[in-house]
């Protein structure tokens, strides 16, 4: 894929930047253009953010022709001028072939290489009629959505921040920090859903709930530049702090409760039996032995029948300890709500309490479900019949989400998780109102049983 846009000093380095946030060995990056027109700028830019504090300098390597940096992210990087190279042969003597198939090379006047490198990403600068700007053109995968990145942090005035990339999770969306004056998170969101998270970022910092502040954006190219809320996402303080686990525990079942209190916001799709089944549906599509027609139809029918006279309440959804940033005191920090929808009151506690990620005790899922319901006064018998079912469904679907991920999109590590959603399934199914569930799947496989081997052997390469 090619790009090509007008450029600035400023923009030309932050689009460096982005890059270098993305950039995985081994890689060839050529840089091509006449003399001035901003080779060494580009590079110099790229190999600093690598380096983020540790950077050093970065001379052009005109007369050395190969410049090398350690990087603290993991990855050697060659910074190699060619221009006073006579014979593509030399290159062999500079180690730059050797280094090709390992580390991150920056390669200006690539047209002195016998070959361009396979998989090379390609930039060329050229002059602009207006002495400050330049032509850039950029070919390589992904290469409009990479520079629409750096356009809109450039514009939101963040262009000289370091960038570096964060966890992502199942979905499109991809995030990067961006280190600066008191720090910021880039979201990039290509699947349309960023209208709907800041209409549920304004609604939940209208409640005094922990959305973070949204600092600029572009819902119709799919940007936000967020507040950071920090590193601490509960999953790993209950880890690394066990002493802070009964404090942190209750605190989000109190959130739980008070999300719940709100009047939620207009507009919200309902998660009602229908919708719930066919949720469900992509379990028998994509998992072994799941060959079940009748079951999103079964769960559509248990739902409205265990739910009866329930009003439906705001679920956040995705509401688990990796989406949830512990602040101390303050709020604790929300992320991932933008498929925010009404349900059941046990859909969120069953996404805090059965987590796909982590083994959670039992004797916390049962202490924080009391909690819950001594808040809010739901009849015991029926909310557990409900949770129950909600737990079931979800655990369905997340398996169907995960076969899908590894089968379609070559992402098998999602597979690992699938013995424990597969136990948080049974042990929902044991409740007496699930009966017929139960019986409907009786026959399917557990991942232990040959599910994951023949879901691996279909996995994308």
């Amino acid at each position: 894929m090619t790009v090509t846009l007008t450029a600035s000093q400023t923009l030309t380095a932050a689009l460096a930047r982005m890059l270098a946030a993305q950039a995985l060995p081994p890689a060839a990056i050529l840089l091509d253009g006449p003399v001035g027109a901003g080779k060494t700028h580009f590079a110099r830019a790229f190999i600093r953010a690598r380096q983020g504090q540790a950077a050093e300098d970065v001379p052009s390597p005109t007369y050395t022709l190969v410049q090398t940096y350690d990087d603290p992210m993991g990855t050697e990087i060659w910074h190699a001028d060619l221009y006073r190279l006579t014979d593509p042969a030399e290159l062999a003597e500079l180690g730059l072939e050797d280094a090709l198939d390992h580390a991150i090379c920056l390669i200006e006047w690539p047209d002195r290489l016998a070959d361009r490198p396979p998989g090379a990403i390609l930039l060329s600068l050229m002059d602009h009629a207006d002495p400050d700007l330049r032509w850039i053109v950029l070919d390589m995968p992904d290469a409009a959505r990479l520079a629409a990145r750096a356009v809109f942090v450039h514009d939101a005035g963040w262009d000289e921040a370091r960038v570096t990339p964060l966890a992502g999770d199942a979905s499109a969306r991809r995030y990067f920090r961006l280190e600066g004056s008191g720090g910021a998170v880039l979201m990039d969101d290509p699947s349309g859903s960023v209208p709907a998270f800041a209409a549920m970022t304004g609604w939940l910092r209208d409640h005094g709930f922990g959305a973070p502040r949204i600092m600029a954006a572009d819902p119709d190219a799919g940007f936000l530049l967020l507040e950071d809320l920090g590193d601490d996402l509960v999953a790993r303080v209950l880890a690394d702090r066990p002493d802070l686990a009964p404090r942190i525990q209750d605190r989000i079942t109190d959130l739980l409760v008070s999300l719940q209190a709100a009047p939620p916001p207009a507009g919200l799709a309902v998660l009602d039996g229908p919708a719930m089944g066919d949720l469900a549906a992509l379990f028998t599509r994509t998992y072994p032995g799941a060959d079940l027609p009748d079951l999103p139809a079964l769960i559509g029918d248990l739902h409205d029948r265990l739910g009866a006279g329930v009003a439906p309440v705001l679920s956040l959804r995705d509401f688990h300890a990796e989406n949830l940033i512990w602040r101390g005191e303050d709020p604790i920090g929300l992320l991932d709500y933008q498929d925010a929808v009404l349900a059941h009151p046990a859909y969120d506690p069953v996404s805090a309490w059965q987590d796909a990620r982590r083994d959670i005790d039992p004797g916390v899922e049962a202490a924080q479900i009391r909690r819950f319901l001594d808040a809010t006064g739901h009849e015991d018998a029926a909310f557990r019949a409900a949770y129950a079912l909600i737990g079931a469904q979800r655990a369905l679907r997340i398996l169907g989400v995960f076969a899908r991920l590894a089968i379609r999109d070559g992402k098998p590590r999602y597979l690992d998780f699938m013995p424990r959603v597969w136990g948080n399934l049974q042990r929902n199914l044991a409740h007496p109102a699930l009966a017929p569930l139960r019986a409907a799947l009786h026959d399917v496989p557990s991942p232990r049983d040959g599910a994951i081997e023949r879901i691996r052997a279909a996995c994308r390469p």
